[in-house]
């Protein structure tokens, strides 16, 4: 790990999209957001939408400068996991103050994203596509 770790009060919760799941703090400072022990930035690469992706939830309630993120992330891909931890910060912002509430809803960033990759069914070649037909 590149930085140690902030001590202190924190404000903690789960996110989860696909088959990621982020556990997020929420540590007073000035806006770093850690991911695995590494920079976001780094972490996901240097995509400017997932960073932008990651900072809804702060940019929405005008707390950026004023939180540290520290997220551990397992499972899924880069999408899911930036997701995830989206997620995990919009309800980490929620349990910090009830007022932020309402922004944080109308932008639905509190509802898990339920879309998941649908199962391939039997006699299809993936879930909905069909072998080709041959009339003779």
């Amino acid at each position: 790990m590149s930085e140690a770790t902030p001590k202190g009060q924190y404000y903690y919760a789960v996110g989860r999209r696909k088959s990621a799941i982020a556990r997020v703090r929420l540590y007073t400072g000035e806006g770093n957001v850690t991911v695995n022990g590494k920079t976001a930035r780094d972490y996901f690469g240097g995509r400017d939408i997932i960073q932008q992706l990651i900072r809804e939830p702060l940019a929405l309630t005008g707390t950026g400068e004023r939180f540290d993120v520290v997220a551990t992330v397992v499972g899924g891909g880069v999408s899911g996991q930036a997701g995830a931890v989206r997620h995990g910060i919009a309800r980490a912002l929620n349990r910090f103050d009830d007022e932020l509430r309402p922004t944080l809803k109308q932008a639905k960033l509190l509802t898990r994203d339920a879309r998941v990759k649908e199962r391939k069914k039997v006699g299809l070649k993936r879930a909905r596509k069909a072998p080709q037909y041959t009339k003779r």
